[in-house]
């Protein structure tokens, strides 16, 4: 029996894909720049005096700020998230050949021009958990590689 909307819901990705890996495949650029936004962080240091602008500078900045967004457990991973995703962002604007991966079912990592593959996020989680490793200093590393 041919149903043809059946073969449609079976090419669906399945219910572990992550819809981001789907989304970076069929737009790289667009996805790129939602990972950029990182909102919360760039909300809570406003009011600091640094500016997010997308370079290694202003990640030494970040490393500089009393981490007060340890006071609020809920907050905190999403700082740290954020932290991530602007680690990365600078990465892929400064360093050449480095650019965002989106493994299926992992989250975006940064894939440098030597195959080494830096997992952002998590740098970005132990960043706002516990300050380290500092987010300049994953920076320096990525730039040497």
């Amino acid at each position: 029996m041919n149903i043809p909307f059946l073969d449609k819901w079976r090419k669906r990705p399945a219910a572990g894909v992550a819809p981001l890996a789907a989304a970076f495949d069929r737009d790289p650029e667009g996805v790129a720049e939602l990972l950029a936004e990182c909102e919360l962080l760039r909300a809570r240091v406003e009011a600091t005096g640094v500016v997010l602008d997308d370079s290694p500078r202003s990640l030494q900045e970040l490393d500089q700020l009393p981490p007060l967004w340890r006071e609020d457990p809920e907050e905190l991973p999403w700082v740290g998230n954020d932290a991530g995703l602007y680690l990365g962002t600078v990465v892929v604007r400064n360093v050449p050949g480095a650019h965002w991966e989106v493994p299926p079912g992992g989250g975006p990592v940064v894939r440098l021009a030597s195959g080494r593959e830096i997992p952002v996020v998590e740098a970005g989680l132990d960043w706002a958990m516990t300050g380290s490793p500092e987010l300049s200093q994953v920076y320096a590393e990525a730039a040497e590689a």
